[in-house]
């Protein structure tokens, strides 16, 4: 199993985090092999061995996934126990109860891991454009604070994404952003097609975390649409008209000890 992650989480004591590759799970074809996402067309019984296969890999005794039902929003919300009746619509999750792992389903959005470890806080939140631009990476944070974190001790790291080279899009996409903000018209450059941009989502990303002071930011350099081998992407399914395509795991969770 090919397992990515960031130096500067890595060395947080009691934090224990995770970016999955598509590699080491039981699912073939389209969803080969690590597919965690039941949104997919992939066996049910397939997608649960490969999210216990992912969340083995972080060693933490005991421990039970938590996910929710992404949407693309500003929602954050905090968890205590599992969720295994009502998973809540949202997009950034937060808890301090060890053995709780945090899931973030990804298929080029930016999946953001955050931790204080020194109160035991953490967080996880998905930011596709549309929740970042809404508001999820601010959401997350402050949710992180009011159960108690620190801003200046919160460590993070932004996951592989769809990299700038890949992710095209139009001028229309762009005025969203500039409607924002017109700073945001340096996560953009020309295309070689007339009329069409490159977005940068994962320096976005990191710059929204910035404005909310978190500082220790480390950003992962990959592209998920374009490294087929290790990632699954949403645009590389939408470009070259494939069935389907399978959802990859980034894990973060804290330990008693």
């Amino acid at each position: 199993m090919s397992l990515i992650q960031s130096d500067l989480l890595i060395n947080q004591p009691r934090i224990r985090h995770l970016f999955c590759t598509r590699e080491g799970g039981v699912s073939s074809g389209v969803y080969s092999s690590l597919n965690c996402g039941f949104s997919s067309a992939d066996d049910v019984e397939n997608v649960r061995t490969n999210r216990d296969i992912a969340l083995g890999q972080l060693e933490i005794p005991g421990a039970q996934l938590v996910t929710s039902k992404q949407v693309h929003s500003a929602k954050a919300v905090y968890v205590e126990t599992p969720l295994d009746k009502t998973i809540p619509e949202a997009d950034g999750l937060v808890t301090n109860k060890p053995g709780l792992v945090l899931g973030i389903i990804t298929a080029d959005c930016a999946p953001i891991l955050l931790a204080d470890s020194t109160t035991g806080v953490i967080g996880a939140a998905h930011a596709g454009w549309r929740g970042a631009l809404g508001g999820i990476i601010e959401s997350t944070v402050k949710l992180m604070c009011d159960y108690g974190a620190i801003i200046e001790n919160i460590n993070c790291a932004i996951g592989p994404c769809i990299g700038k080279e890949s992710y095209e899009v139009g001028a229309e996409f762009m005025d969203k952003f500039i409607e924002h903000s017109n700073d945001n018209n340096k996560f953009f450059k020309p295309a070689s097609i007339s009329g069409k941009l490159f977005f940068d989502l994962s320096s976005y990303t990191f710059c929204r975390l910035e404005a909310t002071g978190v500082s220790q930011i480390s950003q992962l350099d990959f592209d998920t649409c374009s490294d087929q081998d290790r990632f699954f992407s949403y645009r590389r399914y939408m470009v070259n008209s494939e069935e389907d395509f399978g959802r990859g795991i980034s894990l973060i969770g804290i330990t008693d000890k």
